[in-house]
């Protein structure tokens, strides 16, 4: 049975790296997807979540390697934490346990505001600021947009 989309990307969630704001909007538009998924399309997208994941927390782990960020070293833990999460839920979900999945979904779409406003957003300040001397200039329309009919 489908559900509706709780996390809908939109001006809110940009932190002014642009890098950064793509790969978060195509993680929104998979947490959507997973939300108004068959359970049937779970395993499948999923596996696209957790590659999408590794790609994203790999790039962000990097931009905070390079630029010697000063509180990396937890955001790169949660990183790890929410990659080891979503490897033991698909090997519950290839067991059959789709209520796990729904659950690691809610749970995803519930934590990603709350790590994008505060870690994402400080580590968008710091790559600004060392390229170009101040904080990203990100203007809010307040316009969400959805790509889940």
């Amino acid at each position: 049975m489908s559900h509706t989309a709780t996390l809908v990307w939109g001006d809110h969630l940009l932190m002014g790296h642009a890098p950064m704001d793509a790969l978060h909007e195509e993680f929104v538009e998979l947490i959507a997807l997973l939300q108004t998924a068959e359970d049937s399309e779970l395993p499948r997208l999923l596996q696209a979540m957790q590659t999408h994941l590794q790609h994203h927390f790999a790039e962000e782990d990097q931009w905070m390697l390079s630029t010697s960020f000063p509180p990396r070293d937890c955001h790169i833990d949660e990183h790890a934490a929410v990659l080891k999460s979503v490897a033991e839920v698909r090997e519950k979900l290839a067991q059959g346990d789709v209520a796990i999945c729904h659950d690691l979904v809610r749970a995803l779409a519930n934590w990603f505001p709350g790590h994008a406003t505060h870690l994402d957003s400080a580590l968008a300040h710091w790559m600004s600021k060392q390229r170009f001397g101040g904080k990203p200039v990100v203007i809010r329309r307040n316009i969400q947009t959805s790509s889940v009919d």
